[in-house]
């Protein structure tokens, strides 16, 4: 089952970490996100296959949005 990793806040996506067929472990940092001049790791909750990468750097972001799919 494929696992949605999804914005929690509006935020800059700063970093981007990962790409399409990437094999993550669960803790491993995807994308890094700037808000209010912090720094925000988007984390792995589980280990698998990075499907799809959802945001480039420099793309401003909502809460809810689609950040990346791990299967």
């Amino acid at each position: 089952m494929a696992e949605e990793v999804r914005a929690e806040m509006v935020a800059s996506v700063f970093k981007v970490l990962v790409t399409a067929g990437d094999a993550v472990a669960e803790g491993d940092e995807l994308v890094t996100l700037e808000s209010m001049k912090m720094e925000i790791p988007v984390i792995a909750e589980t280990a698998g296959t990075v499907r799809e990468i959802a945001v480039a750097e420099g793309d401003v972001i909502q809460g809810g949005d689609l950040i990346a799919v791990i299967e």
